[in-house]
């Protein structure tokens, strides 16, 4: 009896663990899944928040806030019948914004509709959105009552910073739910054809699905407290970067699990075995991906080093589900998760045969030819490298449909001084009011007026505010221009003290500090991932490698997205942000899987020297890493979904990266390098000084492996 009961304490301590995990994950899920729909409402879509406190522009917003009373964004409201705007139609506008200035939130900027200068084919109206009102709740209410009744042929737009907001938030409100829905779907698919299991897919996503709660709910709190920034963009990067390492990890973990099943009949022990193999890459993976997106923390840029930290709550996640909830899952399950195609005991690892048995033998025949011949093919992309626009958009080229912010925008502009409603703000001393005024009147300036009140300049704490009308709709090139030779001429003035700023100066100051950010982010992500694949691999060689490897990756795959943009999608440029972001994830993300290779070349060539542990890791994990990245890549793709230029520009970035990286660098590239170079790739270290030394007793040359043991 005794013996009966002390046998069945321990199987019962080897479910146990397991059963907690998986009944704790069901209440992390339970509790951080409604978060990941509740993430908008933390969401911060104003730009002006975004650039930092030194910025002018910055300065400028929280000087005229004295002025007004309160902190407002401005919207347009712009009316058009291409045959003249008739008697009826200026009283329907009239009856219209009475109704307008109705809403919360809204106030009336100018009390009536002005007529445009030169033509009878337009009216526009100006109000303003309380900065602490929703301004999509509130643009939406705007643009129903204005829609009210209206006569035929009359066309009213609302266009303006606040409507663009609006719209950006419309056009984030997908997030979600379809890019999720996307994304989920495309997971599902790929690993379907990979391991030809119904089970086995959806205990992976249910593992992203858990990690993006757990990661929904720490970020909602974070941003709800004021502890990061979260804005549209990092919100889906977040999500499609849990789905895609998720995704990942589980590929390395259940690849590992279904080799040692074949050589074990006890679950537990090939699970334990299963974890001790991947968790340093796994690890060390994710450690990259946090440490790499934690860089940017160096931005000034209050968008970009908010993202930072969302991204690594992300990955960590991911990491965390890996690491326990998807063994106990996997444990539970045993071989029935591999159904039908269930691997038995001493069947042979089809993982050495096949294509990458084959991609395998060709790189050992000839390896230098080969490295030779990816490096110029990735070199003739990196030439296109600057064809790549990259100084920034207007405002509203950032939308891929149609908007009515855009729209309004086109109207305005054929009939009013473009920077109408958005005009440039010049805060300066009173005393040289006069000489501000003056110079401030630069060639793309249409009028400059001081703010008055009761029929003088309106004072407050010795400063005066000027509002300068751009000629050049306020989110063009040519507006950005402008307002540089503003800056230039009212700074010149003597005592002024004169700040600018306004809409497309708070455009002006976010290029010029995202491509601050470029120069200082890129060299401190490449030191950080230096050291740690020096600590990974005990080696400096190596790491140096890998890294050239996948900087010439990201230029090939940058010189191609110029021509993508520029020929076949006809895109009108990109942010100064986008080439930061495609270097942070790529490069991080592109590390991964040459992380996940090396660690399995480096175990096999204690055993084989570096030739053939090369040659036998690449073929052992070709298979896992090709499925990992297309699932990466794929989620990533998932992105276009949402019709925002910057994001279908990433999207298209990382996932034609991460298809580079993964089938030509960490296929190709790299272990024809390793195999050329032979055992100085390992220096400082002698990793392969001498095969015998590294092989246990009872170990064959093929590695640490004996039928029906653990390793």
């Amino acid at each position: 009896m005794s013996t009966t009961s002390g046998t069945a304490r321990p199987k019962t301590a080897r479910w146990l663990l397991p059963a907690l995990l998986i009944v704790g994950w069901l209440v992390v899920g339970a509790v951080g899944g409604p978060f990941a729909g509740k993430l908008s409402q933390v969401a911060e879509q104003d730009s002006t928040t975004f650039l930092p406190r030194s910025a002018e522009a910055t300065r400028v917003d929280e000087l005229q806030r004295a002025f007004a009373g309160s902190r407002a964004v401005p919207a347009i409201l712009v009316a058009e019948r291409p045959s003249g705007i008739t008697a009826e139609d200026d009283r329907y506008l009239a009856d219209r914004l009475a109704a307008v200035g109705d809403v919360d939130g809204v106030d009336q900027a100018t009390p009536r509709w002005l007529p445009a200068p030169d033509s009878p084919a337009a009216r526009q109206a100006v109000i303003s959105v309380d900065a602490g009102v929703d301004p999509g709740e509130a643009i939406g209410e705007v643009r129903d009552r204005l829609e009210a009744n209206r006569p035929a042929g009359l066309t009213l737009l609302v266009t303006g910073p606040a409507a663009q907001a609006a719209d950006l938030g419309e056009a984030f409100a997908g997030i979600d739910g379809l890019l999720l829905l996307v994304a989920g779907a495309v997971v599902v698919l790929i690993l379907i054809v990979v391991y030809r299991s119904p089970i086995l897919p959806l205990v992976v996503l249910m593992s992203a699905v858990f990690a993006l709660g757990l990661a929904s709910l720490a970020v909602y709190l974070l941003a709800k407290n004021d502890v990061l920034d979260l804005n549209g963009q990092s919100q889906g990067i977040l999500f499609i970067l849990v789905f895609g390492a998720a995704t990942d990890y589980a590929l390395l973990l259940v690849s590992r699990f279904r080799e040692e099943l074949r050589d074990t009949d006890d679950r537990h022990r090939a699970i334990r075995t299963s974890l001790r193999s991947t968790i340093e890459p796994i690890a060390a993976s994710a450690g990259t991906v946090i440490l790499g997106v934690l860089c940017l923390l160096f931005s000034d840029l209050n968008s970009n080093r908010g993202l930072g930290p969302v991204a690594a709550i992300g990955i960590g996640a991911a990491f965390l589900t890996t690491t326990t909830f998807l063994p106990a899952v996997l444990v539970v399950f045993g071989r029935t998760a591999f159904w039908p195609r269930r691997p038995t005991l001493g069947s042979p690892h089809p993982e050495t045969s096949g294509l990458w048995g084959r991609v395998s033998g060709w790189v050992g025949r000839a390896p230098r030819a080969i490295w030779v011949v990816t490096t110029l093919v990735l070199l003739v992309g990196a030439a296109f490298l600057p064809q790549l626009r990259a100084s920034g958009t207007a405002q509203s080229d950032v939308f891929l449909t149609d908007v009515d912010s855009a729209a309004g925008q086109q109207v305005v502009s054929r009939y009013f001084p473009g920077g109408t409603g958005a005009p440039t703000v010049v805060i300066a001393r009173a005393d040289r009011a006069d000489e501000v005024l003056a110079e401030s009147r630069v060639d793309g300036v249409s009028t400059a007026t001081v703010t008055m009140a009761d029929g003088r300049p309106k004072v407050v704490d010795g400063r005066v505010k000027i509002d300068v009308v751009l000629a050049d709709p306020a989110d063009s090139d040519a507006a950005i221009d402008t307002v540089t030779r503003v800056r230039a001429a009212v700074h010149a003035v003597p005592g002024a003290d004169a700040l600018v700023g306004g809409p497309t100066a708070s455009q002006l100051d976010t290029r010029a500090t995202s491509e601050r950010d470029r120069a200082v982010i890129i060299p401190i992500v490449l030191i950080v991932i230096f050291a740690v694949l020096a600590l990974l691999l005990r080696s400096l060689l190596a790491p140096a490698l890998l890294i050239a490897t996948v900087v010439l990756s990201f230029a090939a795959t940058m010189g191609v997205s110029a021509l993508v943009f520029n020929g076949i999608l006809g895109f009108p440029g990109a942010d100064p942000v986008v080439p930061l972001f495609g270097f942070v994830f790529l490069v991080a993300l592109g590390i991964d899987y040459n992380i996940f290779l090396m660690t399995r070349v480096r175990e096999e060539t204690r055993a084989l020297g570096t030739r053939e542990g090369t040659l036998r890791g690449l073929s052992l994990t070709g298979g896992v890493i090709t499925s990992a990245g297309v699932v990466l890549a794929a989620t990533f793709a998932a992105l276009a979904v949402i019709p925002i230029l910057f994001l279908a520009q990433l999207a298209f970035i990382v996932a034609f990266g991460v298809l580079v990286d993964t089938l030509i660098v960490r296929s190709l590239l790299v272990p024809a390098l390793v195999v050329d170079l032979g055992r100085i790739v390992w220096w400082p270290s002698r990793l392969d000084k001498s095969r015998s030394d590294w092989i246990k007793p009872g170990e064959t040359p093929h590695g640490p492996r004996v039928r029906g043991t653990a390793r």
